[in-house]
């Protein structure tokens, strides 16, 4: 069903071939929108380009290339002339104690999850501003407060994507420029399928891998996670954000999912007990 009450907008999408990406697109058309995503591999956009010809467009793109990140955003900007609303999707997942971790599997993930999401947001504000104001919206995760053995390179990319992001928010609201990060929780997507990342396992932290994730095989076998995974559908994820966005108190982080507030809770609850007793929190009783 399409939505028209309001002035149709533009949406650039990195990682709009699949998973959470995907179904941001389709709710933006769904309402009405214009979807300019961005896709490592040709084709990807193939059946919402079908059925909305005249809303979509495709850009191959690797974020993790600065100066190809600068041409995209304006290739964007000029499919649909200008853009409204900038959404950082694009990333993986990473599983790795510190000690496994490579030095090249480390600068290759912060380029995506991290800088990837810089060099967009950078590129897009003159055209935001241009506008008269837009949102951008960073996809982060629960895992953005907290942390988890064997996910600390993933960790610390979205702990770092929050500390720039709330930062630009405050920079840019004098342009009327919105910015908005997402803590997801579980969705089902390929995430933790073919899109996770891994590091050389080292037999000392088989132990922690079985504890964590059942196995001590590292990569597990991979599965259909639309498939089979209890997570939710990413359609819902799409749908809230679309709402947050229409929201006019629009605060600077929305949870998105169900079991998306108990992580949180629990994360800041174990951050707030980090500090030891001592330490004067107004803490209860």
């Amino acid at each position: 069903m399409t939505h028209t009450s309001r002035p149709s907008r533009t949406w650039l999408i990195t990682g709009a071939g699949r998973g959470l990406g995907r179904a941001f697109a389709q709710a933006a058309l769904e309402h009405g929108d214009r979807v300019v995503g961005t896709v490592r591999r040709a084709g990807a956009m193939a059946k919402l380009q079908r059925a909305y010809p005249n809303s979509v467009r495709e850009i191959l793109l690797d974020v993790r290339d600065a100066g190809a990140v600068a041409s995209a955003v304006d290739d964007a900007a000029r499919a649909f002339d200008g853009l409204d609303i900038v959404v950082n999707n694009a990333g993986a997942g990473f599983v790795g104690a510190l000690e496994e971790v490579s030095e090249q599997q480390a600068r290759d993930h912060l380029d995506l999850n991290l800088f990837g999401a810089m060099w967009v947001s950078q590129a897009a504000i003159p055209h935001l501003r241009a506008r008269g104001g837009g949102d951008i919206v960073q996809v982060s995760t629960v895992g953005a407060i907290g942390s988890m053995p064997a996910f600390g390179l993933y960790n610390a990319g979205k702990w770092a994507l929050e500390g720039f992001s709330e930062a630009l928010s405050a920079e840019v609201a004098q342009f009327g420029i919105r910015v908005t990060i997402a803590q997801l929780g579980g969705f089902a997507t390929d995430w933790a399928g073919s899109s996770m990342q891994f590091a050389a396992p080292k037999a000392e932290y088989d132990e922690l891998r079985t504890a964590v994730f059942g196995t001590p095989a590292i990569p597990w076998p991979a599965t259909d996670p639309e498939a089979a995974s209890t997570d939710a559908d990413p359609r819902e994820a799409a749908d809230a954000l679309i709402a947050h966005l229409a929201d006019p108190s629009h605060p600077l982080r929305v949870l998105i999912g169900g079991d998306a507030p108990e992580h949180a809770a629990m994360a800041y609850a174990a951050r707030r007990d980090s500090y030891g007793r001592g330490t004067d929190f107004n803490w209860p009783g």
